[in-house]
């Protein structure tokens, strides 16, 4: 559902607002897909893989960290609604800081799953 909520906000301010809000915001949209897909896809191959969650026990699935995370998108969802007149600067900083995420996360799952190959061929 969280997906759904993060989608939903950034529309919220494209539809009232096409004229500025729709680039930073259909940009805002494609980093959130990329976030939540290598967030997934590396759940999917650590499953796979059986790797362990040293970090996080308690979850049902392998949490792979990024940049922005629950908190920051919460944080910046209160920023567009506070100064809702600079959802485009804001939108497009956050966008840049989920591109970043998505790069260390696939890079980061790349090499975690390199490494456990290599492992795997040593033994």
């Amino acid at each position: 559902m969280d997906f759904l909520f993060y989608a939903a906000i950034p529309l919220g301010f494209i539809l009232a607002n096409p004229e500025q809000n729709a680039i930073a915001g259909a940009i805002l949209l494609a980093t959130f897909i990329g976030t939540g897909s290598s967030f997934l896809a590396f759940a999917i191959a650590a499953e796979k893989f059986n790797l362990d969650k040293p970090q996080f026990k308690y979850k049902s699935f392998y949490y792979l960290n990024g940049l922005t995370e629950g908190t920051e998108t919460i944080a910046i969802f209160v920023a567009f609604c506070l100064w809702p007149q600079h959802f485009a600067v804001l939108a497009s900083i956050f966008a840049t800081a989920c591109a970043v995420t998505v790069f260390t996360r696939i890079h980061g799952g790349y090499n975690t799953l390199k490494q456990l190959e290599a492992d795997i061929h040593k033994s």
